[in-house]
């Protein structure tokens, strides 16, 4: 069977009545507040935070101008994000709750968004289960509690393409211009947003919308596209902050929501008005991904969370194939023993995401291990240099040993972990220590760095490796000098 995307020429079709307010209203508040409970449960991780929050946590801290200083040396893509940030800690004061209770806000708002675009296009059963799996979904529970834009993309990415379902049947000037400005701010917040404008376009061509819905939604996309060229080129320059992104891909989240959802689209599912839920949920599912993936094949880009929004178009799928489920009566047993399972299967991830260890790395873990090793007058390595980030999150808690790398700190010389000293100096000032804790954080490092060859070198020829702790993406290890006086001292560091 054909997955069946068209829709019949909105020409003359009225648009599909409304329900009631309280309908509506359940179909939002349902869905949002699940997510809200979700993103609640267990928001702190047991006080831990990771590497990408712990720039957001840094940088909103920062004054206004330190922000426009820093941005424009690294992490332009993510300035406007920044800028929000910072207003709230002026307003709440810096914390993990702070840091992360807008990105639950801004999942519920996208759950909801989620429900009422199910309940346009297949009904109010299908926009309630639509949100309510959405909220379940294993990515939306995770990026709903982290210190990043990918949840306030997420959902206004859900409400841009509520506006632009609402408009098909409309032409009013101003309709399209609240969708622009909606997608232009989600592209501003992250770059590939965009790539849900092209998911977009596509549903408006496989639904057969008339040439003024086309000629409408192309102003109103050029005009995004416009609006975040400026964004797109002077951020271009920084592109050594993807350089990460390096190995085989492995896009596996977005190949089991693929399968889920092409498979509910297989079925024949309800769907009202001139889009049908098919047109549009298949292709913010698909396209973003298939984008990324071939663009990956030049130069690797393929991140999971930068196609969080793709979660909306599985989430109506599953939402409407399940509403389908609920009308075919011989079924109804086995769909209720199904989704209990499911929601059974659903406990472990949901508990995991909830452990400092379902991220690549714990900050908090990284900074009490060099706190536990440090004794006085130790040195401080970091390799490499940008990793310093990592273990200054806290600096106001911290008996931080002698950083010998350093020359300027991260605030002073507006970047994200400070400017280091020359290779020669940084070995000369290494010689002068006997004892030296370094910070490995478990990623290849390119060894091409003059500053980065130094600390090795200085430390394979004159140091000796005494004791090792390994914490959740990196390893802390005490160092001493052959034949110095700390050689001896004391018992070594716990393995772990």
């Amino acid at each position: 069977m054909s997955i069946d995307v068209r829709a019949p020429a909105a020409t003359g079709c009225p648009p599909a009545r409304l329900p009631s307010d309280p309908v509506r209203a359940l179909v939002i508040i349902a869905p949002a507040s699940l997510t809200a409970a979700l993103g609640l449960w267990g928001i702190r991780r047991r006080n831990t935070m990771w590497g990408d929050e712990a720039v957001t946590y840094q940088l909103a801290q920062r004054e206004p101008s330190q922000i426009w200083d820093t941005i424009q040396q690294v992490d332009l893509v993510h300035a406007l994000y920044y800028a929000v940030m910072h207003v709230i800690f002026d307003l709440f004061g810096p914390g993990l709750l702070s840091l992360r209770l807008p990105s639950v806000l801004a999942m519920s708002a996208a759950a909801g968004g989620v429900g009422l675009l199910g309940l346009r296009l297949a009904g109010p059963r299908a926009g309630v289960l639509a949100g309510l799996v959405f909220a379940l979904l294993p990515q939306v529970q995770k990026y709903s509690q982290e210190g990043r834009s990918y949840a306030m993309v997420c959902a206004l990415i859900a409400w841009a393409t509520y506006a632009l379902v609402a408009n098909v049947p409309r032409r009013h000037r101003w309709r399209w211009t609240v969708y622009g400005l909606t997608m232009l701010l989600a592209c501003l917040l992250h770059e590939f947003a965009v790539l849900a404008l092209a998911a977009h376009g596509v549903t408006l061509i496989v639904s057969r919308t008339p040439k003024g819905v086309l000629r409408a939604w192309s102003v109103a996309a050029a005009g995004v596209v416009i609006g975040l060229l400026p964004l797109a080129v002077v951020s271009a320059g920084q592109s050594e902050q993807v350089s990460w992104i390096d190995g085989p891909v492995r896009p596996y989240h977005l190949l089991v929501a693929v399968i889920v959802g092409v498979a509910c689209a297989r079925a024949p599912l309800r769907s009202d008005g001139p889009v049908r839920l098919a047109a549009l949920a298949v292709p913010i599912l698909v396209l973003p991904g298939a984008l990324l993936l071939t663009a990956s094949l030049v130069k690797p880009l393929f991140v999971d969370r930068y196609l969080l929004f793709s979660n909306i178009g599985v989430a109506l799928l599953v939402g409407a194939w399940l509403e389908y489920v609920h009308r075919l009566p011989r079924y109804s047993r086995t769909a209720h023993i199904a989704a209990a399972a499911a929601l059974v299967a659903l406990v472990p991830p949901s508990l995991s995401l909830r452990t400092p260890q379902s991220r690549s790395n714990d900050v908090t873990a990284i900074g009490a291990a060099v706190r536990e090793a440090a004794r006085p007058g130790d040195g401080l390595v970091y390799l490499a240099g940008r990793h310093r980030i990592l273990a200054a999150t806290y600096p106001g808690d911290s008996r931080r040993p002698t950083d010998l790398a350093l020359a300027q700190g991260p605030v002073e010389s507006n970047t994200l972990a400070g400017i280091e000293l020359p290779a020669r100096d940084i070995a000369a000032r290494m010689m002068r220590f006997h004892r030296i804790i370094t910070v490995r954080v478990a990623r290849k490092d390119s060894l091409s760095d003059p500053q980065e060859k130094a600390k090795t070198d200085t430390l394979e020829r004159h140091f000796r490796e005494y004791a090792t702790t390994r914490v959740n993406g990196a390893r802390i290890t005490v160092y001493v000098r052959d034949h110095g006086p700390s050689a001896k001292a004391g018992p070594p560091v716990r393995r772990s």
